[in-house]
């Protein structure tokens, strides 16, 4: 990649202009090359009701951007060799075998093809602070089909059945993981949370709708319940769902989940043979959820929001409902990362800053258009879970 000096002047500006036109409240936005933060950028207000500014060290609750340091943690839990990515979800917890799910192994969890991708009914949004009742839920719950023969996006379900994993083998809590195998070792203390501490609360950014949120009605075809499908500024402003342990969304600053993602691209976190094997496609298939064609890798969809699948094939990350957006791409060694506050139901603002980055790329011959165009600057076209997802109103698990 070479990176053009003015990277930061261009993004900076793009984000000013969103501000002062009204599309965006406040936002931040971080990009590392091979290593080297090349861009720290922020703009706006994190509480529109005291006028307290973004700053770099401001936490965005993001919703399912968060499923980055979920299933970073999965592969270094891997990496322990206490699990290996076919192990059974059953040894380690027997429960879960019930109704079907006994052949479920963990590249299932991670491809989202174990066939338990809403939470069962009688499951709520205030349940998720209580760890016990959903891991029950999940265990008791039959599967849609049978594991590892469909895809289908595990919105909420993924940080549970991931966790519990985690809590079986290791004895500590996915908050617990990620401090000590994450944010410590990287010196990123206050930057990363699966369940922000009660001091650390008045940090964060507060989230607002687009537009006054009002429940879906209820649709006894849909997967996922209405609650499951939309964020909401409600949801991400509860200060129990802030400070609990629910690993399938996550708090975090744009400058810390890039270094993070940096630190995955150079080998600090993962070694270079296990990056090329979890981000090799994993699955391939039409979701079960939303009906879009999925291309997946152990822990993350693969391409980039607006580019067709052979311009990106090397970039994996997560969207986050609202907007927030979250990649790597291994041949360019780019990390970048968006976080915002104001919730709107398409994702223009991710790809827009996705693309000013990504043409700041000069990569080989094979990633442009025939007709020399940068690809993803230009191209809506895509086969990407990302790309198709992101044309949806956002729904809350992406």
């Amino acid at each position: 990649m070479r990176v053009v000096p003015s990277l930061q002047q261009k993004i900076q500006g793009a984000l000013d202009e969103l501000v002062e036109t009204g599309a965006e409240t406040g936002v931040q936005v971080a990009v590392h090359h091979r290593g080297a933060l090349v861009v720290d950028a922020v703009a706006g207000v994190a509480d529109s009701r005291t006028g307290r500014g973004v700053t770099p060290a401001t936490p965005f609750f993001s919703f399912s951007a968060g499923k980055v340091m979920t299933s970073l943690v999965a592969h270094l839990l891997v990496g322990t060799g206490d699990v290996g990515y076919d192990t059974r979800v059953a040894e380690l917890w027997p429960e879960f075998g019930s109704r079907g799910k006994a052949s479920a192994t963990l590249r299932h969890v991670l491809t989202h093809s174990v066939g338990v991708p809403a939470m069962p009914r009688d499951i709520g949004p205030a349940d998720l602070t209580d760890w016990s009742r959903v891991c029950a839920a999940l265990a008791d719950a039959e599967p849609r089909w049978r594991p590892g023969t469909r895809t289908g996006y595990h919105a909420l379900t993924y940080g549970f059945l991931v966790g519990e994993v985690a809590r079986r083998a290791t004895g500590k809590p996915m908050r617990q993981l990620l401090r000590e195998w994450v944010t410590e070792p990287l010196g990123l203390d206050g930057h990363l949370y699966f369940g922000v501490p009660l001091g650390d609360l008045a940090r964060l950014a507060r989230l607002e709708d687009a537009a006054p949120h009002r429940a879906a009605p209820p649709d006894d075809a849909a997967v996922l319940a209405p609650w499951e499908a939309r964020p909401s500024a409600a949801l991400g402003n509860s200060r129990e769902i802030l400070r609990s342990d629910v690993p399938s969304v996550g708090t975090f600053t744009a400058r810390g989940i890039a270094a993070v993602n940096a630190a995955v691209l150079d080998g600090r976190l993962i070694d270079s043979h296990r990056l090329e094997e979890l981000t090799a496609v994993a699955f391939e298939g039409v979701d079960q959820v939303f009906g879009n064609p999925a291309r997946l890798a152990l822990g993350y969809p693969l391409g980039r929001i607006g580019a067709r699948p052979d311009q990106a094939p090397t970039t994996f990350g997560w969207v986050g409902g609202g907007g927030s957006y979250v990649y790597a791409d291994t041949a360019t060694g780019t990390s970048f990362a968006l976080t915002k506050n104001r919730l709107t139901p398409h994702f223009d603002t991710a790809q827009r800053l996705a693309d000013l980055t990504a043409a700041s790329s000069a990569g080989p011959p094979e990633r442009r258009h025939r007709d020399g165009r940068d690809g993803p600057s230009r191209c809506r076209h895509s086969g990407s879970l990302l790309t198709s997802l992101s044309k949806r109103r956002a729904p809350y698990g992406v």
